[in-house]
């Protein structure tokens, strides 16, 4: 089940990604560019769009 818009209450969308390590931890870049850094060293990342308001949100698999 797809997580839900905290602001917009709609279901979120997955989108792609690209995550890739630059020294400093690890950096996850959407088609669009660099969204942010994250620090999660070996987890895999889902990143959610929710379709309404543009929020985008990370997803560890823990």
């Amino acid at each position: 089940m797809a997580p839900r818009c905290p602001d917009c209450d709609v279901s979120m969308e997955g989108v792609n990604h690209e995550t890739t390590y630059n020294g400093d931890g690890i950096r996850v870049d959407s088609g669009g560019g660099i969204l942010g850094a994250l620090d999660l060293k070996g987890s895999y990342v889902d990143a959610m769009l929710c379709p309404d308001c543009g929020l985008v949100r990370f997803y560890a698999d823990v």
